[in-house]
């Protein structure tokens, strides 16, 4: 465990404000959070376990709020939460057998391709529209799907949820946004509990993040609870974006 120095309280409290915030909006808190605990010293394996622990605390309080606000039914997401715990599972079990460097390759290019399909499609998600897939089907394929790669690898995963909701569901961007917070709570919580059992969660540093994380998305929550879906939308793409930079530069310089 990294020396607790007041210099190091105080980045891991910001970093964890900042990835909640972001992350409470658009997702893509794993961006901030992840760098900030390997810059204190935490080996990768840890800072995954242990980034598990406070961005728990930040996307169960997002998605409260934005229950609370009415904005999502918690009953509507039983199938979701269930095939996106099973998900997470197997991904996080997986995550110890397989490299991660395809994932790498990859994902960014997946990203690039939602940020472009959001620029140009100026009018998705600004109202609800009609779905194009059954619920059910919806929540078996996504939720295991998103579920399995949030527990393995796991940048982009709300902006992939954000997506999926708006096009085969036919969500606006604030729904989409309120769903996603639970099905990322899920996974967040699954994974924790493996990462636990693996030996790789270190509890001070997580909690002393989990401070800045609850306040900076409860902040960021109520922020989209009063806000448009512009803004919405366009956090989204920013988030996108950063997320691409970051995966493309951690890719090129390892």
């Amino acid at each position: 465990m990294p020396d607790l120095t007041l210099l190091v309280i105080i980045i891991l409290f910001v970093g964890g404000f900042l990835s909640g915030f972001v992350d409470s909006i658009a997702g893509g808190g794993g961006i901030i959070s992840v760098p900030v605990l390997l810059s204190v010293g935490l080996p990768p394996h840890f800072a995954l376990g242990t980034n598990k622990l406070q961005s728990s605390f930040g996307s169960l309080i997002a998605a409260l709020n934005y229950t609370r606000g009415g904005l999502v039914k918690l009953k509507d997401l039983g199938l979701g939460i269930l095939f996106t715990a099973i998900g997470a599972a197997v991904g996080t079990l997986t995550i110890q057998l397989l490299p991660q460097d395809l994932l790498k390759t990859i994902i960014p290019f997946m990203l690039l391709a939602v940020f472009i399909f959001m620029l140009f499609s100026k009018d998705l998600g600004s109202v609800d529209q009609h779905p194009k897939m059954k619920e059910n089907l919806f929540f078996l394929i996504f939720g295991l799907l998103l579920g399995f790669y949030d527990g393995f690898f796991g940048p982009g995963t709300g902006s992939f949820w954000i997506l999926a909701f708006v096009l085969l569901l036919g969500y606006n961007m604030k729904k989409a946004t309120a769903s996603t917070k639970w099905l990322n709570f899920t996974s967040n919580i699954i994974a924790l509990i493996f990462f636990a059992i693996g030996g790789k969660v270190l509890v001070v540093p997580g909690l002393i993040m989990a401070v800045g994380q609850f306040s900076g998305a409860f902040l960021g929550s109520k922020l989209v609870l009063r806000s448009g879906v512009k803004f919405v939308r366009f956090f989204f793409l920013l988030v996108t974006a950063g997320t691409i930079l970051r995966l493309i530069y951690t890719t090129l310089y390892p």
